[in-house]
């Protein structure tokens, strides 16, 4: 395990994101900064107000909101096309970087950490501009199958001139970007519980009807629709029950709306609950008797995956991505082929089968969850500030 000694010198490094709210990266950056603020003097500048301000300051950690303009900030990665990013959008561009590279500059910064991909673009400029180190905290995959080929293309030619180092949530992720000497992976950290009060132990069904469900917002490329598929092939009619935990965002509306027509057809309209949003994902979990992640292209991370094994939940999981780095099939969790709804369906029934196996798995994956502490992000993050400063790792 890594450790961290104190650094001579306490860095000043200022974390800069586009958003506010609570999704997937937003989580990762609030679990981590609090393991760092005994090493770090920290700023984190957000480009809209949200709940991750008020979460990130009763963590004691310093935050600021820059308004990035609306436009700009509600990009969308399909909207890079040949033809060129939207011209009024990036028209606000010029002013934004120089007002955040000022701020950068009376902050005094050591290093600029960007925790989101529009964040890396903007954010990377400024710091170049202001003439602080820049480190790329990528957690998406730069892939076709992920982001539009222009945007693809885009981000990986910049990513060879803007950033000073990149770190990836994952293997998966890393790969799908050049290769450069400063290229680390990542993984994100867990907080078991993050929530205020410790969720409710839930005793696990040793025979009966079984709950199982799918956590994360609701996106065609999640692969919800194949849940509900392989759930009405292994449980349709019976006292299984299914819940879908998340809602929509980014204009993926139309996609949530046709879960809810597919649940009618497959006739499962009584066992499938659409539970929305949920800030507490721990409360959830604790309902669960299994959890399924079954995005159908490769996941850059898969945090919901290692929450459920830090939840002491089986956890059932797509075979491609950062969960195929985190779970070894058939030690602490199941592995399915992405996009299978027969393979999906064979592993419920297995799991509703074979309680004894859930046990299991679920005891392993709680070892195997252990591994990814917020401490231990800390002491890795730290060794990669110290080498892109020039001193030694500690």
């Amino acid at each position: 395990m890594t450790t961290v000694d104190e650094p001579v010198k306490r860095l000043r490094v200022v974390y800069v994101d586009h958003v506010a709210r609570l999704s997937g990266a937003e989580i990762a950056l609030l679990r981590l900064l609090p393991a760092l603020q005994r090493y770090v003097d920290s700023t984190v500048i957000l480009g809209e107000d949200g709940p991750l301000v008020e979460r990130l300051q009763q963590a004691g950690i310093e935050t600021e909101v820059l308004p990035l303009p609306d436009r700009l900030r509600d990009v969308r990665k399909d909207t890079v096309k040949p033809s060129g990013l939207d011209r009024q959008a990036l028209s606000h561009l010029p002013r934004y970087v120089k007002q955040l590279a000022n701020r950068i500059r009376e902050l005094e910064a050591d290093i600029v950490h960007t925790n989101s991909l529009k964040a890396a673009l903007y954010g990377g400029v400024a710091a170049r501009v202001a003439r602080v180190p820049v480190v790329w905290h990528v957690r998406d995959r730069i892939a076709a199958d992920y982001l539009p080929v222009p945007a693809v293309a885009l981000v990986r030619g910049v990513s060879l001139l803007l950033p000073t180092a990149i770190i990836a949530n994952s293997r998966s992720t890393l790969d799908t970007l050049p290769r450069r000497a400063q290229n680390h992976v990542l993984y994100n950290p867990i907080v078991v519980p993050d929530s205020i009060e410790d969720p409710p132990e839930r005793k696990r069904k040793r025979g009966g009807p079984i709950t199982v469900g799918v956590v994360g917002r609701l996106a065609k490329w999640k692969g919800q629709d194949v849940f509900l598929r392989a759930f009405a092939q292994a449980f349709g009619g019976s006292g299984a029950r299914g819940r879908l935990i998340g809602s929509a965002m980014f204009g993926e509306d139309e996609y949530a709306r046709s879960l809810e027509e597919l649940v009618r057809e497959l006739g499962i309209g009584r066992q499938i609950e659409f539970r929305g949003f949920r800030d507490d994902v721990w409360q959830e979990l604790a309902e669960l008797d299994v959890l399924v992640h079954c995005s159908v292209t490769p996941e850059p991370f898969g945090q919901v995956v290692l929450e459920g094994m830090a939840a002491s939940l089986p956890v059932i999981a797509a075979n491609e991505g950062g969960p195929a780095e985190m779970i070894t099939d058939g030690v602490d969790g199941l592995l399915t082929e992405p996009g299978s709804v027969e393979e999906l369906a064979e592993a419920l029934r297995m799991m509703h089968e074979q309680p004894w196996k859930r046990d299991a798995l679920a005891a392993a994956g709680k070892r195997r969850s252990q591994e990814f502490t917020p401490e231990r992000s800390a002491g890795q993050l730290m060794e990669v500030y110290r080498g892109l400063l020039g001193a030694p790792a500690r």
